[in-house]
């Protein structure tokens, strides 16, 4: 399994601005993913998910955006990077994220 632990990202779009924490932990052999923001519940629920080499891409749902997918890719080594591509927003990079757990 690739990426566990958690990840600390600065996020800035016109939404939410600040840090987001992404967990990725082993759940009996299965990819479990959260992610917090600070005063945000995402309410966040992964749809599926898929590791290509060192890259978990995936889709997921979360609350705020009822019926819609969010698509996201990141890429895991010394520093995680990748993307969330959101309804309605558009892609919102993830960059440079240190691990922190």
């Amino acid at each position: 399994m690739i990426g566990l632990g958690t990840w600390k990202f600065f996020v800035d779009t016109m939404f939410y601005k600040g840090d987001a924490l992404l967990t990725v932990s082993d759940n009996g052999g299965e990819y479990a993913i959260g992610c917090e923001l600070k005063e945000m519940d995402l309410g966040l629920a992964i749809a599926s998910i898929q590791e290509e080499g060192d890259t978990l891409k995936g889709a997921a749902t979360i609350s705020l955006l009822k019926g819609k997918e969010v698509e996201f890719s990141v890429q895991f080594a010394d520093v995680a990077n990748g993307y969330l591509k959101v309804p309605f927003i558009g892609k919102i990079a993830l960059k440079n994220g240190q691990k922190v757990a």
